[in-house]
């Protein structure tokens, strides 16, 4: 299985770093380092870059905000250093954390650096010749919604991770912010988005108990056991990590969901494999969590609509620095009609009034 292991790629252009300082900076923050020097990209993903950086045979992973983004707030490095330094001892699919720069003349932007954990990443498609039959499918669905589950379980306050945020309010504090941040990258008018910001607005519904929420959980967040696909060894992109409510948690993980039965212009936007033979379907992610966690679901669905139009406003807020010339990378320019099927799956969720 050594072959599905997450590959990397050369850089990408616009995106390099440079060798010499990152060398220098490494020699000084982490000890024992020996040999030659080599940086590659990790090419998945839309918002933070990600960089794969071996010394001799140590393999470490260079997390920096995008070049040109427009939303620090979502880019802030320190507080994911600080979240993975609280988390790793405690839970250890949290990669371990080495080194975080707050000297932006280094790179050009605080960045950190963690442990590289080698493992299988599910994406979009799945590679040739790649194992997965039912079996596995459904063993992993359930270690998937298992894993969500033990996040929830960490006593935050008893880690440090108390002050992170104030969970009062806290689902009303989202959708208004994410309907400011939708107005605040707009770069095209997009039907049916006026009524789903109204109808989210307007039944925001009161939270159970706040716990650790991850907030970007799906299949290519996590790490998977070459050895063993059903076990989850890692878990990443803890940047939008808060305390807060965790069926908004769930339902944004459930609003990546994609199965067979969905629309085809919805299942051509697939965040992983989620609707193979044997996968767990939405309604069913969402029963288990509540016979793991005891949590009431029954208003999931207000959930994966909040979650789907949440999706929308990630994509609209990345599209928005292609748009404007902030970067140049192709893989952005389609993202707009990204941003439409994703407000008309919310806006179809609303009117089925299921998930």
């Amino acid at each position: 299985m050594s072959q599905f292991i997450d590959p990397t790629k050369r850089i990408r252009q616009g995106e390099e770093l440079d060798l010499a300082a990152v060398r220098k900076y490494l020699a000084e923050q982490v000890p024992g380092l020996e040999g030659e020097i080599a940086i590659e990209q990790f090419p998945s993903g839309h918002s933070n870059l990600t960089y794969m950086i071996k010394v001799g045979e140590r393999e470490m992973v260079l997390r920096r905000p995008p070049f040109g983004s427009k939303v620090k707030s979502a880019h802030d490095m320190g507080r994911e250093y600080r979240i993975l330094s609280a988390l790793h001892p405690v839970y250890p699919p949290a990669p371990l954390p080495l080194a975080f720069c707050e000297d932006e003349s280094v790179l050009g932007a605080k960045f950190y650096v963690m442990e590289r954990i080698r493992g299988v990443i599910l994406r979009k498609t799945l590679p040739e010749g790649f194992p997965f039959p039912p079996e596995t499918v459904k063993g992993l669905c359930e270690s998937f919604i298992k894993n969500l589950a033990q996040i929830h379980a960490i006593d935050y306050n008893a880690v440090g991770l108390g002050g992170l945020a104030k969970p009062e309010g806290f689902l009303k504090r989202q959708v208004d912010g994410w309907s400011d941040r939708y107005y605040g990258s707009q770069t095209h008018d997009v039907e049916r988005v006026e009524r789903v910001i109204a109808w989210c607005k307007g039944r925001v519904p009161a939270s159970p108990a706040p716990t650790l929420i991850h907030n970007d959980y799906k299949y290519d967040n996590i790490i998977l056991d070459p050895a063993d696909l059903t076990k989850i060894i890692g878990v990443l992109d803890w940047e939008m990590s808060t305390i807060g409510d965790p069926l908004m948690d769930l339902g944004c993980t459930i609003s990546y969901w994609v199965q067979s039965d969905d629309p085809a212009e919805l299942r051509l936007l697939a965040f992983g494999p989620t609707s193979q033979p044997g996968s767990f379907t939405r309604q069913q992610l969402a029963d288990r969590y509540a016979e793991l966690t005891g949590r009431d679901v029954s208003n999931i669905h207000y959930y994966v609509v909040f979650g789907l139009f949440k999706l929308a406003v990630i994509i609209q807020q990345i599209y928005y620095r292609f748009h404007h010339g902030l970067t140049k990378d192709e893989r952005f320019k389609p993202l707009i009609e990204v941003v439409k099927v994703l407000v008309q799956a919310a806006d179809q969720t609303i009117e089925r009034g299921t998930i």
